[in-house]
């Protein structure tokens, strides 16, 4: 702090040593900055917003922004700050306007709700767009109370960034196992030299075929399958001597599996 700064200065303390034209310039600037920042907010994708849209967000870094620097740098004038805290709330009420009445301005800066599960089915495609990877995915629906993907009609990544997943109830058929964890313990992967005369489920995409040989390619072109079930932490279906022993070679092929969605996801912060 200089030695001859002057306490409750007013002129300092509101106006600064700028001319009344560069107030004219902290508008252009703020709304410059804002409207940069919700870009790209936006672009960074709802992963990472902690259930905030992109709106709001770039309005608690605004305000945060513009209210912080005032309260303790002597040189910032309170008038600049309070005039960017203004423009802020006043781009916001523009932007909240302009979204309730342009159905294109509402999915450009709040997005559309991605299908990521369809009766079962894994949308390889909607993880791609949500940039999530199938282990996300898994953990999101592990923490509704899915114990396979059978239980699940419809599963959507909301614009807020939540999962919305629509279940069939206790009378679903049997499907991918999404318990226990994948990484803890792995499903067990149907190898050639085993004979196995019930429901299949795909490991790449969950698809249940009532039957399949090992060599068999699913229509999503993998041909890897562990059983299906109803309910795997049930006694029956729990990890067996066998499963453990080709435990390895499943993860192995789970991170193959994976690798493109999980190399896609990395680039994004998780919320």
């Amino acid at each position: 702090m200089s030695s001859d700064l002057v306490p409750f200065d007013w002129a300092r303390m509101f106006l600064g040593d700028t001319p009344p034209l560069f107030l004219l310039e902290i508008v252009f600037r703020t709304a410059v900055i804002f409207l940069w920042l919700l870009l790209l907010l936006r672009v960074t994708g709802k992963r990472g917003l902690a259930q905030l849209s992109p709106l709001e967000l770039a309005i608690v870094i605004g305000l945060g922004s513009a209210a912080g620097d005032p309260m303790f740098y002597p040189e910032v004038p309170l008038l600049h700050a309070m005039l960017v805290l203004t423009v802020v709330v006043g781009l916001q009420r523009l932007l909240s306007f302009l979204v309730i009445r342009n159905e294109q301005v509402e999915t450009f800066i709040e997005g559309l709700p991605v299908e990521l599960v369809r009766d079962g089915v894994i949308s390889h495609a909607g993880l791609s767009g949500a940039n999530l990877s199938r282990e996300d995915l898994f953990e999101r629906l592990r923490a509704q109370g899915v114990r396979q993907l059978g239980e699940v009609q419809r599963a959507y990544f909301e614009q807020d960034g939540t999962l919305t997943v629509f279940t069939l109830g206790p009378d679903s058929p049997a499907g991918l196992p999404v318990v226990p964890p994948w990484d803890l313990e792995p499903p067990r992967l149907l190898l050639d030299t085993d004979d196995y005369r019930a429901p299949v489920a795909c490991l790449n995409c969950g698809r249940v075929q009532p039957q399949a040989e090992p060599t068999d390619h699913c229509t999503c072109g993998s041909d890897r399958w562990t059983p299906a079930t109803t309910d795997p932490l049930a006694p029956e279906n729990a990890l067996s001597g066998k499963a453990l022993g080709n435990s390895g070679e499943t993860r192995a092929a789970l991170d193959g599996q994976d690798g493109g969605t999980r190399g896609a996801s990395t680039g994004a912060p998780h919320a």
